[in-house]
């Protein structure tokens, strides 16, 4: 079993999972764990009665399809490492760091370019707030032609 850890985030989209392909790359020459981890918000949660049940919904479990399903093809690409997925509670940067830290992870990746919204030209507000906020080495990986 690897004894270092890399932390990935992964939301379904194009540049997430390109950040995810090179996290699987570097863990595999570093021989390290990979943890594919997608965030949650609380303001998706949701209280739902029906009767006199309460049923709690939130999107902690879309968090955790999409990370398993990232992780899954990861692992058919790359065999040889150790890739374990989860959702993360929060903004993504925060979820990132957050789950790092529990981990004793030591390199976070992050994509450097964010698929929505125009700020995205010069770095991603994940890759922007990881990087600030991060107590371990963050690597970000060019995940856009220009």
């Amino acid at each position: 079993m690897a004894d270092k850890t890399i932390v990935t985030g992964v939301d379904g989209s194009e540049t997430a999972s390109t950040a995810a392909e090179r996290a699987a790359v570097l863990a595999r020459a570093l021989g390290a764990r990979l943890h594919v981890v997608s965030a949650y918000g609380k303001l998706e949660q949701e209280t739902v009665k029906i009767g006199s049940d309460t049923m709690f919904l939130s999107s902690e479990k879309d968090a955790e399809d999409v990370a398993a399903k990232v992780a899954a093809a990861l692992r058919a690409a790359h065999p040889d490492v150790e890739i374990t997925s989860g959702a993360a509670e929060g903004k993504p940067g925060e979820a990132l760091v957050a789950t790092a830290e529990a981990l004793g992870a030591e390199l976070i990746v992050v994509g450097n370019k964010r698929v929505q919204g125009i700020a995205g030209r010069v770095l991603g507000s994940i890759a922007r707030d990881v990087a600030v906020h991060a107590s371990c080495d963050v690597y970000i990986a060019h995940t856009h032609q220009k």
